[in-house]
């Protein structure tokens, strides 16, 4: 039996569109936390086109995150990668998967405040490894123990990630269900808005 994909919106993602309007969705968070994967569901969901930041660094530079952190260093990248976001931003809306340290840098996160709703995806960190250490181009865990190292990037930047505009938590759930709490929390967070400006 073959299943035919609907092209009708859930009564979710209408409601979520309706909010949302010309603005995008930007997932921000560690690596691991499903920003790519959740991102690329909701975007589907909302008919709306999605970016992985990290690809279209790769696709404007020929080159992969890893060669570009050996070639250039990690401050060179973090100038890229807020030049790409602002552009990506210019114009909505659109669903948007940002690198673990887009929203860590000054420039970057402004450009994302700036440039549509920002949600965090945070993720303890047994989820986080469980989700990682399978692959190693993840050029920031490439030390002699990448666990502790995942560990204090958590620490150092989880405080900077609680500025994003909506928290969802990424665990071992199926990710249509996280889909659906992104949704429901840009609603609430948009709702809330709404009703202080009244």
């Amino acid at each position: 039996m073959t299943h035919s994909i609907s092209l009708v919106a859930s009564p979710l993602a209408e409601r979520t569109r309706a909010v949302l309007k010309r603005r995008n969705l930007i997932f921000v968070g560690l690596m691991g936390a499903g920003k790519s994967a959740i991102g690329r569901l909701v975007a589907n969901q909302l008919g709306l086109p999605f970016v992985d930041t990290d690809n279209e660094i790769e696709r404007v530079s020929r080159m992969t995150i890893s060669e570009l952190f050996a070639t250039y260093g990690e401050a060179e990248f973090r100038a890229l990668e807020t030049r790409v976001i602002r552009r990506l931003l210019r114009s909505g809306p659109k669903v948007v998967s940002t690198g673990g340290g887009a929203f860590i840098n000054d420039k970057t996160r402004r450009q994302i405040e700036r440039g549509g709703i920002s949600v965090w995806l945070k993720a303890d960190l047994d989820v986080l490894w469980e989700r990682v250490n399978k692959r190693d181009h993840r050029p920031l865990l490439k030390t002699e123990n990448p666990k502790l190292t995942l560990e204090n990037l958590m620490n150092e930047r989880y405080p900077i990630y609680q500025r994003a505009n909506v928290t969802v938590i990424s665990r071992d759930e199926r990710k249509d269900i996280i889909a659906a709490e992104v949704m429901e929390a840009v609603i609430a967070h948009l709702s809330q808005g709404r009703k202080n400006h009244e």
